[in-house]
């Protein structure tokens, strides 16, 4: 089931189940208590500040055809599995929302609309989590500050791992490239810029390893997915949930287009727009169909 749809950090490998240890224990956990498998997804947190990337500050037909897949594909896990499957979508966007200049309000408007497309489309195997669920009301500089201390790695691990391991720098790269294409408006250079990503590139690194052990400790026996390109044998599953050239593209970093085969891709909004025209839903910008 899972592994049509593995966003790989290893595409040429020819993975089967047998390379994915952790998944199966986990797996076999749920199946022989014969209980739903509980599946745990950080991602979700807030659209790309850059207009150029994307057609607004919430959620659209990308987020819209991605949580449907999520959905099908538990449903078809309860096919073979009864008692059924679902995934908790732990919502991101809060933990490093200072760090990507997005306005807190934005995240919450992005969440709460998240949330309220999954019950409008009857998505019943799915359910969203966020910040707000386990520091309630505090302003969210402090609850950042509390989970960034009570769970996040030190700058100095983080920097020996960039240099020692191949995944972590490639997680650093990706980071790197998303703030220097997200940041508009800088004052300074090309140059100064990258330096200025790359520090906070540490940054969004040090509060997605908090934001994920603080998951792990609230759903410590959840199979943890992610929407980053994962090595076979890692702890982590990647899931690809909608086609994109780049495999690190995301419906939060992009825009939809409706190819005439009757395809989706996500692109980049101004590439989309130059190869589709417009279509609003609810009276908001939502995706482009093929000329």
């Amino acid at each position: 089931m899972l592994l049509p749809h593995r966003r790989a950090a290893d595409p040429e490998f020819d993975a089967r189940p047998e390379h994915f240890p952790f998944q199966l224990a986990q797996l076999a956990d749920f199946i022989d208590a014969g209980e739903p498998i509980v599946f745990t997804l950080p991602g979700f947190p807030c659209k790309s500040p850059n207009p150029a990337k994307v057609l607004g500050h919430l959620p659209d037909e990308g987020e819209r055809l991605s949580l449907t897949f999520l959905d099908e594909l538990c449903a078809r896990i309860g096919r073979i599995h009864p008692p059924g499957a679902r995934i908790l979508i732990c919502s991101d966007g809060h933990i490093f929302g200072d760090l990507i200049d997005v306005p807190d309000d934005h995240i919450d408007d992005y969440s709460d609309e998240l949330t309220a497309m999954i019950d409008r489309e009857g998505l019943r195997h799915l359910a969203a989590f966020d910040l707000r669920a386990v520091l309630g009301d505090l302003p969210y500089d402090d609850k950042r500050a509390r989970v960034h201390e009570r769970y996040a790695p030190s700058v100095e691990e983080l920097r020996e791992q960039v240099l020692t391991e191949q995944e972590t720098l490639r997680l650093y790269r990706g980071i790197t490239r998303f703030l220097t294409e997200d940041t508009t408006g800088f004052p300074g250079t090309r140059s100064a810029l990258q330096r200025e990503c790359r520090r906070r590139a540490y940054g969004v690194i040090q509060r997605s390893r908090a934001w994920g052990e603080l998951i792990a400790e609230q759903h410590p026996r959840s199979v943890r997915l992610s929407i980053h390109p994962q090595p076979a044998g890692a702890p982590k599953f990647g899931i690809r949930l909608l086609a994109a050239a780049d495999a690190w593209m995301t419906p939060w970093h992009s825009a939809v287009l409706h190819r005439a085969d009757g395809s989706w891709e996500l692109l980049r909004n101004e590439e989309a727009a130059r190869l589709g025209r417009l279509v609003e839903r609810g009276g908001r910008p939502s995706h482009y169909e093929s000329r």
